[in-house]
């Protein structure tokens, strides 16, 4: 027999949520005050979806994109939020503290998912490393991807309802995951098509295993009937919320050529996408990857996290494995998705088995398994939030207040605009201009012809797409007059041969010679394009302004005051770890 000495409460007692709320605060707060996310990638896109609504509520129809398109191409849930800020705050601001609910929502959620998998200590300590999560990191400030953090934190909120209510038929648990569910749907498409699934499969498994656990019985087939009630309920009150979305994607499928995205490379060739796109996200979760092995396979209760865990990290590699390619081949999904959400979401189910790794290590090692795991996960944090200094997505910062003046005054906004080497500051001149563009940001609501025909993504970025960037431009500049483009701002010299050629000329300049105003004089004012899509009725935008939001309205309040009968998730004896040892614990010995 041998003794071993206890460790001390502190080590081995649950650390409250609350605590980590509070952490979270901390690390994220400072970041999004200082609007970190504004320079991301799809930040400024999603405030100029916002800023529609905060004009035009009840009006998805919107000019300032690709000669006028539907917003109801996006769902609008975290964009009406935003606007609903922005009376108060003004747009950015409103954007960080939608963005710090979303991270502490998703923190929230993660702690409940993690529960149902290990003990509340195990999960105590997954929750942190989500905080801290390199992927979540990136996720935020640099690609600034609010809708699917906020769709994902939904997510992990609805699984444990889903599973209570799939073992035990609780009533208000399926209000609850019903109704948390909606709101996640109602934020994202591609989280509710396919993050969902990922996770809830594992769940619903989960359910299975545990139907008769602690005296409770309950069939295979009680399980299996509730969890198909409990999916068909989502997929009709999905299908009345986003109506007007599903009538759009139906009208107007995406057809266009696919577009390149270095998610979808080969990571093994590509050593730079592999960097961005898993070692960054992954972290030193990847020091776990053995553990995750082991232990996940080892453990009956855990095979359908690990192998959840393991098919959603085959297909965040990309076109590293066959498995994205082939799973993802029919619809030609795999050349529309960008990957970087499926390594989000693979982290995340990596978390509870991290946090049971986490509590082992500390009980063996003590304080020096604390030192060394605070450093792994703070280190893990920052250099996520470094990525976007060690590899920047924007060149030197410009003003674009003279660019946004001009096209608000003496009627230029009649005529339509584009701009060349604007990157991600196009988004904020759409936003506070008046006038119109053909170019646009959100590819999969673009029609134009010289747009969709041509493997190319923006026009301000089209040098970077090479031979079909460079195509779908000049594509465009021939048609100018039938587009009413007059405008265009150049902030890269390599475009002006391009336009010299086609008959352009300089006009003005802004910001010290930063910007140059480049126009044509015969283009006649711009007018409805005859062809594309057209606004959707006046029932759909009704429907936009008030079901969505309106879903999240009822999703807090059934969370916050509609009664559990017990409580939410049982702590799992799995694996045991007392919160105090006032005595030695005695082992036998093996």
């Amino acid at each position: 027999m041998t003794f071993s000495s206890p460790l001390p409460s502190s080590s081995r007692a649950v650390i409250p949520l609350t605590a980590i709320l509070l952490l979270a605060l901390a690390v994220h707060g400072p970041l999004l005050l200082m609007q970190l996310p504004a320079s991301s990638y799809d930040a400024n896109t999603h405030m100029f979806f916002a800023d529609h609504y905060a004009h035009h509520w009840f009006s998805p129809w919107n000019e300032k994109w690709f000669g006028g398109f539907s917003q109801t191409t996006y769902p609008p849930l975290a964009h009406q939020w935003v606007a609903l800020f922005s009376h108060l705050l003004g747009l950015t601001y409103a954007y960080m503290v939608v963005q710090l609910i979303v991270i502490l929502l998703l923190t929230v959620g993660i702690f409940r998912y993690a529960k149902l998998w290990v003990d509340e200590r195990s999960a105590s300590y997954a929750t942190i490393a989500g905080v801290l999560l390199g992927s979540l990191a990136l996720l935020v400030y640099q690609s600034g991807q609010l809708p699917n953090t906020m769709a994902t934190a939904m997510a992990l909120n609805a699984l444990p309802y889903f599973y209570r209510w799939s073992r035990s038929s609780s009533g208000s648990a399926l209000i609850k995951g019903v109704a948390v569910t909606l709101a996640g749907a109602a934020a994202h498409h591609v989280t509710l098509l396919f993050g969902f699934a990922l996770f809830a499969w594992p769940v619903f498994a989960l359910a299975l295993i545990d139907r008769d656990r602690e005296g409770k019985e309950s069939s295979v087939a009680g399980v299996i009937s509730r969890a198909a009630i409990f999916a068909a309920i989502c997929g009709v009150l999905i299908a009345v919320v986003l109506l007007p979305y599903f009538i759009q994607t139906i009208q107007h499928p995406i057809t266009q050529q696919p577009i390149p995205h270095g998610s979808r490379d080969n990571y093994l060739k590509n050593f730079l996408s592999g960097m961005n796109f898993w070692v960054i996200p992954y972290g030193t979760l990847i020091l776990a990857l053995p553990f995750i092995f082991t232990r996940g396979t080892r453990e009956r209760r855990l095979r359908p996290l690990f192998f959840g865990w393991w098919l959603t990290a085959m297909i965040g590699l990309g076109g590293t494995t066959p498995v994205a390619p082939v799973l993802l081949h029919p619809g030609n999904a795999f050349n529309i998705l960008t990957f970087e959400r499926f390594t989000f979401w693979g982290t995340i189910m990596a978390l509870p088995l991290v946090g049971l790794l986490a509590a082992e290590l500390i009980d063996r090692y003590r304080t020096r398994a604390v030192v060394g795991l605070w450093i792994a996960a703070v280190f893990s944090c920052a250099m996520g939030v470094a990525w976007m200094t060690i590899k920047p997505i924007n060149g030197s910062p410009f003003r674009v207040d003279q660019v946004i003046a001009f096209l608000n005054r003496d009627d230029h906004s009649k005529f339509r605009y584009i701009t060349l080497g604007f990157g991600n500051q196009f988004d904020k001149v759409s936003t506070y201009a008046n006038a119109g563009s053909v170019d646009g940001t959100y590819n999969s609501a673009r029609l134009l012809p010289e747009l969709t025909a041509y493997g190319s993504a923006q026009l301000y970025n089209a040098k970077y797409f090479g031979s079909a960037g460079m195509d779908s431009l000049r594509a465009v500049l021939k048609h100018a007059n039938q587009y009413g483009l007059k405008y265009i701002f150049v902030r890269d010299r390599f475009y002006e041969p391009l336009l010299a050629f086609a008959g352009w000329r300089p006009a003005e300049s802004y910001d010290n010679g930063n910007v140059t105003l480049w126009t044509k004089d015969d283009v006649p004012p711009a007018h409805k394009l005859e062809f594309g899509a057209a606004p959707p009725p006046a029932w759909q935008g009704l429907m936009w302004g008030i079901l969505p939001v309106g879903a999240s309205i009822f999703a807090v309040f059934a969370v916050l005051f509609l009664p559990d009968r017990r409580r939410f998730v049982e702590p799992l004896n799995f694996p045991a770890a007392a919160t105090t040892a006032p005595e030695p614990v005695l082992r036998e010995a093996k």
